[in-house]
């Protein structure tokens, strides 16, 4: 998976590509360890509109930094979900924790 950063005023979206599973965990780790505690960023966006696959181990971390950035008062959002990842986010009803855009 590859991750790219883009950050204006008051907030960080991460472009995602590729894969989103396991194997790619800690390039997700890597990429997000700071960003609870940066303290101009108010929210975080993570883009999925290029990643084709993502796994449990995915939906995990996503939760883990959930609880990490609302602990920080941040926000997170995901967006550009489509197809199996979209369907994937829908079923574990990602919609109830996370604003989908």
């Amino acid at each position: 998976m590859q991750i790219r950063l883009v950050q204006d005023k008051t907030t960080t979206t991460l472009h995602l590509a590729g894969r989103f599973d396991f194997n790619t965990l800690s390039v997700f780790h890597e990429a997000c360890d700071d960003l609870p505690v940066q303290a101009d960023i108010l929210g975080v966006e993570i883009n999925f509109l290029n990643v084709d696959y993502l796994d449990s181990s995915a939906l995990s971390v996503l939760l883990m930094l959930r609880e990490k950035l609302l602990a920080a008062g941040k926000e997170i959002t995901l967006s550009g979900a489509r197809g199996n990842v979209r369907q994937v986010f829908d079923i574990a009803n990602f919609n109830r924790l996370f604003r989908i855009v």
